[in-house]
C-alpha cells in the first residue's frame, strides 16, 4: 500500500505541524479537531481552520512553500469522521490521556477503510496503555509514530510497534516517513518516553537540578551545556525556554509518573519552586513574556535579561568567559577536568547521563547506535551519549567513577575493557553490542555517506579547503570542507584540479559536503584583510580565477551535479548555479546574498540569474523581464528558505530534483551524475539579449520608490547603481546580443569598484564582527 492521503486528528501545534509536513511531501491532508463549545453552524470547525492559519504565519515556516497548505483540509471529529475511510494513514495527536485517545480510536475505526494505518503522536504513554480493550484488527494496524516539534525541522521519528502490529503496517509507515518525509526513523522499545526523551528528560533534569546545587548562574550553566558539549548553544535553560516550561514540567511529571520505583530519573527529580513561580506568572518560555531569558522592552529597548536562580530577579544577560572553557580549547576531557565550579559541574551532569543511557539499553533500544541516532536527530546533539564517551576516553570515564565510589553499568565497563564503543574496522564502522562484541553499523538500503567513503578509502586528491573522492560507479565527489565550507583560494584549485581529472578515468562530478551547511559562500574575512592592506591586485585574481573555474565547470566535458543542504549562499550559490543539475536537499537555503555586504555576485551569479530567466520555458519572454527577476532577487539580496522557493527563484531550474532525507541525497545526487553522463553534451554559451538604458530607466523607477519610502540606505544605493548597470548590459544606452565574458566583465568591474568603497569595507567589517548586517 502506497500513502496517497493521510489524516491528523488533532490540531494543537504538533499535529498541525504534523499535517503540514505530510503536505510538504505533496500528500493531501485532513486536519480535525473537536467542535468548539457553542459554535456556530458555520464555525463547527474553527480549531483546524484557525491551526491552518496560524501554520502560514508561523516563523520558522511550518510549510517548505506556501503552496503546500492547499493540499490541507479542515474539519472536525463530529462531522468529518467519514472522510478517514479514504486515508491511508491516520495521526492521532490528541490530548496525552489514554482513555481521550482511546475513546478516539473507537470512532476511528468505525470510519477508517480497511488494512489503514493509525498511528499515536503520544511522547510518554506506552502503546500497550493505548490498545488496551481495542479489537485485533485495530490493534494490527496501530503503532506508535513519535515526531519531534517542529515537525518539519527535526528529523527523528521515534517508531514503536507492538506484539501485535502487522510488520506490513510498520514497513508502509518507516518507508513514507524516510523518504517522503525526510525523517531518521530509529526503532524504539515500547517503554516511557522511548528513547530521546527519556534520556533527554534526564539530562534536563540533572543539569537544572545541579545548576541549582553548584551556584550556577543560567548563563553559566548554558556555557557549559551547550557548546563544549555539542550540544546547541540554547544550553539547557535556553532549550527549556525554547520548548515551554510548561510543557517542560508536564512532559517530566508524566515521565515520573510512569517509570518504575528504581529509575534513576526518580532519585534526581525535584520539584523547583521557581519553575512553578515562572509559568503561574506567565513566564512559559519563548512563547510567553519569557522564561530563564527575557526581552526587557522598557523605554523601546530590546535588552536581553537572565533570571537569578537564587532570588527569580531579572537581571542584564551576561556572556561569561569561563575560564574552565578557555582551558580546555576543544578538549571536553580537560573541561570536566577543571577543578572550579563550571568545570565540576560539566562532570557531575554529564557523568550521571552517561551512566543513565549505558543503564538503559537494551530496555529503550536494541542498541547504543540507535540511542545515539536518537539524540542527534531528536534533540540536535552532534554526539550521542555513547559518541561523547568515546571522545572522552571510556576508559578515563569509568576510572574516575571508580574514584568516587560510583556504580559503573555493565555496559560502561565492557566498553571499557573493550576499547570504546564504535571502531572501524577493515574501513568499516562497528559498535559495541550488549554481549560485549562487535557488530558492523549497517545503513539504510539507499544510504549513501561520504563518511563512510572516506573511513574507507583515501583521497584522490586533497588540499586545505577541498578533497576529491572516489563513490564509486565513475563518479567522483567534490568536498568542500574549510571553516563552514567557506570558498577561498585552495577550494577554487581543487574545482580546477576535478576538471581537469575527472574526464581521464570517470564520466561525472557530484559536489557535496555533510556539513552543517553546504558552504556559506567566499571567505569575506579574506578579502576584508586584502582590503586593508589594499591588496587589490589580489582580489581581483580571486575574482577572474573564480569567474574562470566556474565556467569551466560549466562547460567540462562531463556532467557535474551539485547537491546542497543547508546554508548555500553567495559564491556557493554561484557554483550551483553552474552546474548540470542540482539534487538538493529539501532544507536549502540559498540565494546571491552578495548586494548585503556591499557588491554585487563576482562569480558569474549575474549572468547565470538572468541566463536562467531568459531560457525557462515558464518564464515571460523579451530583454526585461529576465533582467527584473534577476534584479528582484540580486538586489534585496533574497534567500530561499527551502528548496521548493529555490524553484521560484530558478536557482533551481525545471528538471532539478529535490531529496527529503539528508542521508539520501548523495546517493540521488550519484544517479543523477550517472544518469546524465549518458551521451553527455555540454550546454551552448548563451548570448543574452539585454535591454540597455531602457531597462536602467525601468529599474531607476523601483528603486526611487524604495528610496523614497525610506527602504534604501545611502551605501545600497550605490550598491544597486552598479548592479542595473551589470544586468542591463553595461553604461550604454544601447545593448542587443551580449556574450558571457562580456557580461563576466561587467560583473568583475563592478566588483572591484565597489570593494574599495569604505561604505563596503564597513559592511564587511560589521559582518565579521558581529554575524549581522550593517544598514549604512
Amino acid at each position: 500500500m502506497e500513502i496517497k492521503r493521510a489524516a491528523v486528528i488533532g490540531a494543537g501545534v504538533m499535529g498541525s505541524g504534523i499535517a503540514a509536513h505530510i503536505a510538504n511531501a505533496g500528500v493531501p491532508v485532513l486536519l480535525l479537531d473537536i467542535v468548539p463549545k457553542d459554535a456556530a453552524p458555520d464555525k463547527r470547525s474553527a480549531i483546524a481552520e484557525g491551526a491552518l492559519a496560524r501554520l502560514l504565519k508561523t516563523d520558522p515556516a511550518p510549510f517548505m512553500h506556501k503552496r503546500n497548505a492547499r493540499l490541507v483540509s479542515t474539519g472536525n471529529i463530529e462531522d468529518d469522521l467519514d472522510k478517514l475511510a479514504d486515508c491511508d494513514w491516520i495521526v492521532e495527536a490528541v490530548l496525552e490521556d489514554p482513555k481521550v485517545k482511546r475513546d478516539l480510536y473507537g470512532k476511528i475505526d468505525k470510519h477508517r477503510k480497511k488494512g489503514s494505518v493509525v498511528s499515536s503522536n503520544t511522547s510518554t504513554l506506552p502503546l500497550a496503555v493505548l490498545t488496551e480493550g481495542m479489537s485485533d484488527a485495530f490493534t494490527a494496524d496501530f503503532l506508535v509514530t513519535h515526531f519531534f516539534n517542529p515537525p518539519r525541522y527535526m528529523r527523528l521519528l521515534e517508531i514503536v510497534a507492538g506484539s501485535k502490529t502487522r510488520s506490513e503496517a510498520v514497513g508502509i509507515i518507516r518507508h513514507f516517513c524516510d523518504h517522503r518525509l525526510g525523517k531518521g526513523v530509529v526503532d524504539a522499545k515500547d517503554t516511557p518516553g522511548f528513547i530521546a526523551n527519556r534520556l533527554g528528560v534526564f539530562w534536563i533534569e540533572c543539569a537544572v537540578v545541579e545548576a541549582l546545587d553548584g551556584g550556577l548562574t543560567v548563563e553559566e550553566a548554558d556555557a557549559i551545556m551547550g557548546r563544549p558539549m555539542g550540544i546547541p548553544k540554547t544550553g539547557v535553560f535556553g532549550l527549556l525556554d525554547l520548548v515551554g516550561l510548561d510543557l517542560s514540567r508536564h512532559v517530566a511529571r508524566e515521565m515520573a509518573a510512569s517509570l518504575p520505583g528504581t529509575d534513576a530519573y526518580l532519585a534526581i527529580k525535584r520539584d523547583v519552586p521557581l519553575f512553578e513561580k515562572l509559568i503561574a506568572d506567565g513566564y512559559t518560555g519563548r512563547k510567553g513574556k519569557g522564561g530563564f531569558y527575557r526581552l526587557n522592552r522598557e523605554g523601546g529597548g530590546r535588552e536581553k535579561e537572565a533570571i537569578d536562580l537564587q532570588t527569580g530577579e531579572f537581571a542584564p544577560a551576561l556572556r561569561p568567559r569561563l575560564e574552565s572553557i578557555g582551558a580546555a580549547g576543544k578538549d571536553l576531557r580537560r573541561l570536566l577536568e577543571f577543578p572550579d565550579k563550571t568545570g565540576q559541574y560539566g562532570w557531575r551532569v554529564l557523568s550521571q547521563v552517561l551512566c543513565y543511557a549505558a543503564s538503559l539499553i537494551p530496555e529503550i533500544a536494541d542498541d547504543v547506535a540507535a540511542a545515539d541516532e536518537a539524540m542527534r536527530l531528536g534533540y540536535a546533539w552532534k554526539e550521542g551519549p555513547f559518541q561523547i564517551a568515546d571522545r572522552i576516553g571510556v576508559d578515563w570515564l569509568v576510572a574516575r567513577l571508580e574514584e568516587e565510589g560510583r556504580d559503573v553499568p555493565p555496559l560502561l565497563a565492557r566498553a571499557a575493557e573493550a576499547g570504546g564503543f564504535y571502531r572501524t574496522e577493515g574501513g568499516q564502522l562497528q559498535f559495541l553490542t550488549v554481549d560485549g562484541e562487535y557488530a558492523d553499523l549497517k545503513r539504510r538500503e539507499g544510504v549513501l555517506l561520504l563518511e563512510d567513503i572516506k573511513r574507507a578509502s583515501e583521497p584522490v586528491k586533497r588540499n586545505a579547503s577541498a578533497s576529491l573522492w572516489d563513490i564509486g560507479d565513475g563518479i567522483l565527489c567534490l568536498e568542500f570542507h574549510s571553516k563552514m565550507n567557506s570558498l577561498d583560494q585552495e577550494s577554487l584549485k581543487m574545482v580546477e584540479d576535478a576538471v581537469k581529472i575527472v574526464p581521464k578515468a570517470h564520466k561525472g562530478l557530484v559536489i557535496y559536503n555533510e556539513g552543517s551547511n553546504f558552504s556559506v559562500g567566499a571567505n569575506i574575512g579574506l578579502a576584508l584583510f586584502a582590503a586593508n592592506l589594499a591588496l587589490w591586485p589580489m582580489i581581483e585574481d580571486l575574482v577572474a580565477t573564480g569567474q574562470r573555474v566556474y565556467k569551466a565547470l560549466k562547460y567540462a566535458p562531463f556532467p557535474v551535479v551539485g547537491a546542497p543542504s543547508g546554508m548555500a549562499l553567495g559564491g556557493a550559490c554561484e557554483i550551483l548555479m553552474h552546474c548540470d543539475a542540482i539534487q538538493a536537499h529539501a532544507e536549502t537555503y540559498t540565494g546571491l546574498v552578495e548586494v548585503g555586504v556591499g557588491v554585487v555576485p563576482g562569480w558569474g551569479g549575474c549572468k547565470e540569474m538572468v541566463t536562467r530567466w531568459a531560457t525557462a520555458t515558464r518564464a515571460p519572454k523579451g530583454p526585461m523581464p529576465p533582467v527584473a527577476k534577476a534584479f528582484e532577487s540580486i538586489g534585496t539580496a533574497k534567500v530561499a528558505k527551502s528548496a521548493m522557493e529555490a524553484q521560484d527563484m530558478m536557482i533551481l531550474r525545471e528538471g532539478d530534483r529535490i531529496t527529503m532525507n539528508r542521508d539520501r541525497l548523495l546517493a540521488d545526487a550519484k544517479a543523477r551524475a550517472i544518469e546524465l553522463s549518458t551521451d553527455y553534451a555540454p550546454p551552448q554559451e548563451a548570448v543574452l539579449h539585454l535591454p540597455g538604458a531602457t531597462g536602467r530607466a525601468a529599474i531607476e523607477m523601483a528603486v526611487r520608490d524604495f528610496e523614497l519610502k525610506g527602504m534604501l540606505t545611502p551605501h545600497d544605493r550605490v550598491v544597486v547603481d552598479e548592479l542595473k548597470k551589470v544586468l542591463t548590459g553595461g553604461d550604454t544606452d544601447i545593448v542587443d546580443e551580449v556574450g558571457e565574458d562580456a557580461l563576466l566583465k561587467l560583473e568583475r568591474d563592478a566588483f572591484m569598484k565597489l570593494i574599495r568603497h569604505p561604505g563596503t569595507l564597513a559592511r564587511v567589517e560589521h559582518m565579521l564582527d558581529t554575524g549581522k548586517p550593517l544598514r549604512n
